[in-house]
């Protein structure tokens, strides 16, 4: 397995596992709009910004988003947010979800995060579970305001 930075030749599948996570769908069948284009442009072009996907030959088996954040608190460390994080309905429960983590918390580790932080959705509690599993603690409550 490789984890690196998607390509915009990716970007149609990794919107196809984040369009359903339940089920496969065919990257082809994914709709790539103007907003779309704009914001991977925008990602790629920003190097606090990584839309990374874990491959298998030329398969996007999983992705996620990771934007590194300074701050002033804890040192004045970054602090790496991840989003947007997915495998593969069909290879699920074969320890993916924790390589592409555990890779993904290694790079924000090197780059020097002293933290890693996530939001995820109340009704995902599988993915809460398995955020438990790799040692996420719930220390904090969310908000989020639609615009």
């Amino acid at each position: 397995m490789i984890l690196r930075s998607a390509t915009r030749a990716e970007l149609p599948a990794v919107l196809a596992l984040l369009a359903d996570e339940d089920e496969v769908l065919d990257p082809a069948s994914v709709t790539v709009g103007e907003a779309h284009e704009r914001a991977f442009a925008d990602i790629e072009a920003d190097p606090r910004n990584e839309v990374l996907v874990l491959m298998e030959d030329t398969l996007v088996l999983g992705c996620l988003q990771i934007t590194y954040v300074p701050g002033l608190g804890r040192g004045g460390a970054e602090r790496a947010l991840i989003e947007a994080v997915r495998i593969r309905a069909d290879r699920r429960g074969g320890g993916l979800g924790r390589e592409l983590m555990e890779r993904a918390m290694a790079r924000a580790e090197e780059r020097g995060c002293t933290l890693v932080q996530l939001t995820s959705n109340k009704k995902r509690t599988n993915a809460h579970r398995f955020y438990a599993s790799l040692g996420f603690i719930r220390s904090h409550d969310g908000f989020k305001l639609a615009l």
